[in-house]
């Protein structure tokens, strides 16, 4: 019998697929796992694999990558997938030729009808006996993501070739996976894996394999265990934090990880309470979600942690200019010495020059470099030109983030054969003729990385750049953030349907206004019990409280003396 697993990167569909395949050789049954604990089994398929996602082959067309990917399955047929078909056992494979229909039709746009007999020649008539196809809320897989990247230790911007396409690509993808499954209904079986333990979705996903191997009824096309229940009433601004808390703690008894990655940046007490609970657990991630906090609460938990987890306490410094963290940073220097001179961003100060020449002494420029992110100065300059004569390019170009003029410009021009990617990030926020040419040079080849460089920009061309974005992928509202502009609000509006979580972020800093208390509860009415939109929702509300908040207790100057005359 073969069997394979679809769904799109975040989905669970690797751990499902090798939870059965450790379970049925515990019931006896001979198993090969074409990608055994994630890794291709036929290492020909495995180099092709590692092209395929190569983020610097931007000149790589959709068609060349299809092709590619069909030889990569090709590849696994021949060693792996045949072989053991002939010898009677049972194979699993974690994605098959439909991957590559849902990639290049449903993601990249090309016509299915000319892909089709390309994969069948590739499958010479072997098809899956049963697709298990793991769906999933999009956003959800992506915040499972973001925090598998943070356990690995990989940094924020390694992004593949799909990556580049910016986060619609994966919606696409699933909807191209769920109109395969219609056409064939009786080959495909649908598994939600959104609310409820991988536990249980194993076992249902045992029970129908198992019903197929010794012949009996198949069972239903779609496997949906309940779903948690929904509080009553309608959604309003004022229970949102009710809402999203029950959800998070319902989280936390299946996935405790996510539920305290999901606090990251949270404000106030509840939230902290929380990151208490988890602090014997899970120490690093609940250190790690004081991102941005600089209550006395956060600090405390801080101080209290650098021993235990010194990288992740660095990490949630991020940028705090604050006396409190420069002298955390000293005190963690030996300790996490890459993370403290990474945090150093937009420090320009004596203390953290310091800690930079210090840094160089231990022969740490790369993260000097990542640390000089908006820093002028000749100083700076210095670090940048050893960069370059050592061949760090990449970090050379990432630490010229958000610097405007010419000499900025020139450097940027001389690393773009090197790392364009590096480049692009380092216009972000930038409306300067060089920044507006590479836009439009990589719009159709890193369309994510173009849209979040757009942040805080309100020109003509940025809204052009958004509104041609828009249908295809989130990050064009990301670039919205924070912005009270009539575009940004018409651009917010209109596509609040297609990308709800993103419309939602995108509030973070603005007033509660009555247009922006409309919009939170238009969205949070479409799908009420959405956990990353309950979680955007809680904390723009969140934010914006505790800035009126402060906005109250900031002491009123008192009116300068007039003068007579």
């Amino acid at each position: 019998m073969f069997i394979d697993f679809e769904g799109i990167d975040g989905s669970g569909k690797t751990t499902l697929s090798n939870l059965l395949a450790a379970r049925l050789r515990r019931l006896g049954y001979k198993v090969v796992h074409a990608r055994e604990g994630g890794e291709l089994q036929a290492p020909i398929a495995q180099r092709i694999r590692e092209m395929t996602r190569d983020a610097r082959l931007l000149e790589m067309g959709a068609r060349t990558e299809f092709f590619l990917n069909v030889a990569r399955d090709a590849q696994q047929l021949e060693e792996v997938i045949a072989p053991s078909l002939a010898r009677g056992e049972v194979c699993v494979s974690d994605r098959y030729l439909y991957s590559q229909l849902a990639l290049s039709s449903g993601g990249r746009g090309l016509p299915r009808e000319e892909l089709e007999p390309a994969c069948e020649l590739a499958s010479r008539g072997i098809w899956p006996d049963l697709v298990v196809f793991v769906d999933v809320d999009p956003d959800l897989a992506r915040l499972r993501k973001r925090l598998s990247k943070v356990k690995e230790g990989c940094g924020p911007d390694g992004d593949s070739r799909k990556g580049l396409a910016g986060a619609g690509l994966a919606v696409r993808v699933r909807e191209a996976f769920l109109d395969m499954a219609r056409r064939d209904p009786a080959r495909w079986l649908i598994v939600e894996n959104n609310d409820q333990p991988l536990w249980v979705l194993e076992q249902r996903v045992v029970d129908a394999v198992v019903a197929r191997l010794q012949g009996r009824e198949q069972q239903a096309q779609r496997i949906v265990p309940p779903s948690a229940p929904v509080a009553p009433g309608p959604v309003t601004v004022d229970s949102v934090e009710e809402r999203f808390f029950q959800a998070l703690d319902a989280l936390e008894v299946r996935e405790p990880a996510l539920a305290v990655w999901l606090l990251g940046g949270l404000p106030g007490l509840a939230a902290h309470q929380r990151r208490l609970a988890a602090v014997e657990r899970f120490p690093g991630l609940a250190v790690r979600s004081l991102s941005g906090l600089e209550d006395e609460a956060s600090w405390a938990l801080r101080e209290l942690l650098v021993k235990v987890v010194p990288v992740e306490v660095a990490a949630s410094l991020g940028p705090s200019q604050s006396p409190r963290a420069m002298a955390l940073r000293e005190l963690l220097y030996p300790l996490a010495p890459e993370q403290v001179l990474v945090s150093l961003k937009h420090h320009d100060s004596q203390e953290a020059w310091a800690l930079r020449e210090r840094g160089l002494r231990d022969r740490k420029l790369p993260e000097v470099l990542l640390g000089l992110l908006g820093v002028d100065g000749d100083m700076a300059w210095s670090a940048r030109e050893l960069g370059v004569q050592k061949g760090l390019y990449s970090a050379v170009a990432r630490s010229l983030k958000g610097l405007r003029g010419e000499r900025a410009d020139a450097l940027r021009e001389a690393l773009l054969p090197q790392d364009r990617l590096a480049v692009l990030r380092s216009v972000t926020g930038l409306d300067s003729p060089f920044a507006s040419g590479l836009r439009e040079q990589l719009a159709d080849k890193a369309l994510k990385l173009v849209l979040r460089s757009l942040v805080g920009l309100t020109t003509d061309e940025s809204f052009a750049l958004r509104e041609r974005g828009a249908p295809l992928t989130k990050e064009a509202i990301d670039s919205l953030d924070g912005l009270d502009d009539p575009r940004a609000w018409a651009l917010r509006e209109a596509w609040a349907e297609r990308w709800p979580a993103t419309v939602l972020s995108s509030l973070g800093g603005l007033p509660l206004t009555e247009r922006a208390e409309a919009l939170i509860t238009r969205v949070l009415s479409a799908a009420p019990g959405r956990l990353p939109l309950l979680r955007n929702a809680y904390t723009v509300i969140a934010m914006a409280q505790e800035s009126a908040a402060e906005r109250v207790a900031r002491p009123v100057a008192s009116p300068e003396p007039r003068v007579s005359l």
